[in-house]
């Protein structure tokens, strides 16, 4: 059980620097561009072209909506993240959704950063908005399949796990969900 722990907590880190990745611009979750290309990402075949696709996703997702300040806000708490300045990028991430309550990608920095400060009941609450304003968000999924990993429910971070598989089928934990899947049938028992 302790590897598919480890494992997980790679997968972990690694989903937490993809989230973390991109730069803000100026749209949102809203951008009619996203209902084709999240049907091109769920037909994907190849993992280039799911690569291709989420990186286009991710980018409309970074886009500020047009409301004063909120990108040059998203960019301070970006940055603040790369540099590991959580507690900056906690107050930055504040500002943004107080500025942008309907900004989905402000609320899903938040819960990034909440995680990272082992503080889950504020990130499961970020993630629950995050999913409120774009339901479609699998990265909000897989953090919430995450902070269940770290409070030890199993069978609600494969629920969470699945669910972001559904909407992106290449995601780096479908290598380890079966481990998990056992885990959880094994609990059942």
């Amino acid at each position: 059980m302790n590897g598919i722990l480890l494992k997980f907590r790679r997968l972990a880190v690694a989903l937490v620097f993809l989230l973390g990745a991109a730069n803000a611009s100026q749209a949102d979750q809203t951008d009619p561009r996203l209902d084709a290309l999240f049907e091109k990402l769920r037909i994907a075949e190849v993992f280039s072209i799911a690569h291709a696709t989420e990186q286009q996703i991710w980018i409309i997702w970074h886009e500020a909506p047009e409301i004063p300040e909120v990108a040059e806000i998203m960019e301070d708490g970006l940055q603040a993240m790369r540099e590991s300045r959580l507690g900056d990028a906690l107050e930055a991430f504040d500002k943004a959704v107080r500025r942008a309550p309907t900004f989905a990608e402000a609320w899903n920095k938040r819960a990034t950063i909440n995680f990272l400060l082992a503080d889950y009941p504020a990130s499961i609450a970020d993630v629950r908005q995050t999913l409120a304003l774009e339901p479609r968000h699998f990265g909000a999924l897989s953090g919430l399949g995450l902070i269940n990993l770290k409070l030890d429910r199993k069978a609600d971070a494969l629920a969470a796990f699945e669910a972001a598989l559904e909407i992106h089928p290449f995601l780096p934990v479908r290598f380890e969900i079966d481990a998990l899947r056992k885990a959880v049938e094994g609990e059942k028992i």
